[in-house]
């Protein structure tokens, strides 16, 4: 039986992503979902999206000979802007007899994350190098895309266009520290220790941070734990944002392409399947991180409330005595005449009186339905 209602309702869903977070929010809260932000970066844009993908455009028209990878944060960002734009399929057949210069080992992975190789690396991580490099090489009559980051060229432009190369600069978005350091952080330990329904991805660059300070904290392992059980899922927008996480080892759910309408499509799916919840007199009663929802509605229940709903619920419609129930109080209200409050609080707060039996002389069960 599934829960009426919003297909999200009573899920708090964390949205790590700095541009495009509101579109994403508005689809997700009108399904019913309790949003969350957390930006694990700040966007620095030195160009806007139409630049860029007018560049990208101008680079499948006129294929390079040599694409030059300064960064992998950037790498990925272009690739991922080119998805979004729908044009990723034709960027990849301009670089079919393409050259990969990288600078440096994470530029040369951010290539190979895209399914390219890298054909030479500049192991000092210098622009200078790789400068060095193509220029002894020659560069006269090529064309050469050049993928920037951050502050710009670094003089590769200019001394490419020097040596007779014809060059096309992409400038792609700058990424800076998250806006809001503590919610980055305090999202990344609810995920872990169970706040949080899902965390969602929408950029490789967000996911590669986060996952730095879950390291940093000691979280990883929890999260992934949550996600491998089903407890926390982990999406993102595609296949590429989708790389660093599942690199990490994480669980990870996402569309094939990249659309923020096919992530919100796989989301809808994924809850709505996880939510047939146990069937009570009152209707389907699906558990939530930080809610329960009975017949499609969020109860209003104190977190004591909510967590002597847990046990009930997960004890399936067996009893549960006393003494089991007052271990899920605060240690100084643990007696039995607590329980019997915090049970009559629970059937007064969530309007359903019938929804905890009360069996004599054993004990408290949830009231559940046959199927």
């Amino acid at each position: 039986m599934s829960v009426v209602g919003e297909p999200l309702t009573g899920c708090v869903m964390v949205i790590t992503a700095d541009r495009r977070k509101r579109e994403l929010a508005s689809a997700l809260e009108r399904r019913g979902a309790i949003i969350k932000h957390a930006a694990a970066l700040s966007t620095i844009p030195h160009l806007d999206d139409a630049q860029l993908i007018a560049d990208t455009r101008a680079l499948i028209e006129d294929p390079p000979d040599v694409v030059v990878a300064t960064t992998g944060i950037g790498f990925r960002g272009w690739i991922e802007a080119a998805d979004a734009a729908g044009l990723l399929d034709d960027l990849l057949d301009a670089f079919r007899d393409a050259r990969f210069i990288a600078r440096g080992p994470k530029a040369r992975g951010a290539i190979q994350q895209a399914g390219l190789e890298a054909d030479w690396v500049a192991e000092s991580e210098t622009a200078a190098e790789l400068r060095d490099y193509l220029l002894a090489e020659g560069v006269e009559g090529l064309r050469v895309a050049v993928q920037h980051h951050g502050n710009g060229s670094d003089g590769l432009d200019e001394a490419f266009t020097a040596a007779g190369a014809r060059v096309q600069s992409l400038l792609v978005y700058g990424w800076g520290e998250p806006l809001s350091p503590a919610s980055h952080v305090e999202w990344i330990d609810q995920a872990a220790c169970g706040g949080a329904d899902a965390v969602l991805f929408t950029s490789a660059p967000a996911a590669e941070s986060w996952l730095a300070t879950a390291r940093e904290r000691g979280a990883l392992d929890a999260i992934a734990a949550r996600a491998a059980s089903g407890e926390l899922v982990i999406a993102a927008v595609g296949p590429v944002t989708a790389g660093p996480l599942i690199s990490a080892g994480l669980e990870v759910r996402h569309p094939d392409r990249w659309r923020l309408g096919a992530l919100v499509r796989l989301l809808v799916q994924e809850f709505t399947e996880t939510a047939v919840g146990i069937t009570t007199p009152d209707g389907p009663l699906v558990m939530r991180a930080t809610t329960a929802v009975l017949a499609g509605r969020v109860l209003p229940l104190t977190p004591t409330g909510l967590e002597i709903l847990r046990a009930l619920a997960a004890a399936k419609g067996n009893v549960l005595t006393r003494e089991q129930l007052a271990a899920v109080l605060p240690g100084a209200q643990a007696g039995p005449h607590a329980v019997e409050a915090a049970i009559n609080r629970l059937r007064e707060n969530s309007g359903a009186p019938m929804l905890v039996r009360t069996v004599v002389k054993r004990g408290y069960a949830l009231a559940v339905s046959a199927a």
